[in-house]
């Protein structure tokens, strides 16, 4: 790998866009918080706080690599690394592997029913980003990959999954559809002129509806996962919060204009952040 291009690879992994390792973290460390009953053992914290950046990142570089061909001629993405040259196929593989083997060092620092677990989430992160051109649904490998950090945490911890942990995941599932149709909304134009496949598509004239339709039944998965899991004051009050982040996000993609429905898609960092602060507050006090 070219030392020279380092600015390069930081920009293949998003290192500088960090808004993708907030979507992810805050839901993996809600479901640590949860499987823990309070707070969780410092070593996992870090350790799942450190997966989640480098396999983000790794992700990043593979969706890339899988849309060499077709970025440049997308305009939010013409000028990725690899689109542009300034990133070999062989170097963008190569930091992929290093990437995921150091996640995998820290996998294995859990144990084995963690670590074989890892080869499921390894295998969906690698999967999402060629199913574009196979399914009008490929957020919903996204979400499954996005969510798969949640059943880890409750085997890292040794706690057994339950009601609660699966309304988390499910929860999980809807949101990242939901906000990555947001994001897809942005790419719609140049998606279907150069025949890449989405949500934002595939719902056509009724992408608000449908997205206020995934907001509602992600927050519903939300509430009745507070009260399983017997939830407080906090909990309530971060739910309040995110229902404000779901009606900002449907009055900015109003008119479907790319900026605002990206702005939106971004918003959904917060509402996560509040849920996160929501439940730790809750559980330990």
């Amino acid at each position: 790998m070219n030392s020279n291009a380092f600015p390069h690879y930081l920009k293949l992994t998003r290192l500088d866009r960090p808004i993708g390792i907030y979507l992810l973290l805050w839901p993996t460390l809600g479901a640590l918080w949860l499987a823990a009953e309070g707070l969780p053992p410092v070593h996992l914290i870090v350790i799942f706080i450190l997966g989640t950046v480098l396999m983000r990142s790794a992700g990043c570089v593979i969706n890339d690599y899988a849309d060499r061909h077709i970025d440049g001629h997308v305009k939010r993405t013409k000028n990725r690394p690899l689109a542009t040259g300034l990133v070999t196929e062989r170097e963008a593989l190569a930091l992929a592997a290093v990437l995921a083997l150091l996640a995998f060092i820290l996998v294995l620092l859990t144990n084995w029913t963690t670590v074989i677990m890892s080869f499921v989430g390894l295998f969906l992160a690698v999967l999402y980003p060629f199913m574009k051109r196979y399914t009008y649904l490929p957020q919903a490998f996204l979400a499954a990959a996005f969510s798969w950090a949640i059943p880890m945490a409750y085997t890292a911890v040794g706690a057994p999954m339950n009601e609660v942990t699966w309304l988390a995941y499910t929860a999980n599932i809807l949101w990242t559809v939901h906000y990555d149709t947001l994001y897809a909304m942005v790419d719609r134009d140049d998606d279907v002129k150069i025949g890449v496949k989405s949500s934002a598509i595939l719902f056509g004239d009724a992408d608000k509806m449908m997205v206020g339709v995934l907001q509602v039944m992600t927050w519903l998965c939300w509430l009745f996962l507070g009260m399983r899991a017997e939830l407080g004051l906090f909990w309530m009050l971060g739910l309040a919060v995110a229902a404000g982040c779901f009606i900002y996000q449907q009055w900015l993609i109003r008119n479907r204009e790319r900026d605002p429905c990206f702005k939106a898609f971004l918003n959904n960092h917060w509402a996560g952040l509040a849920l996160f602060l929501g439940l730790a507050l809750d559980l330990m006090l």
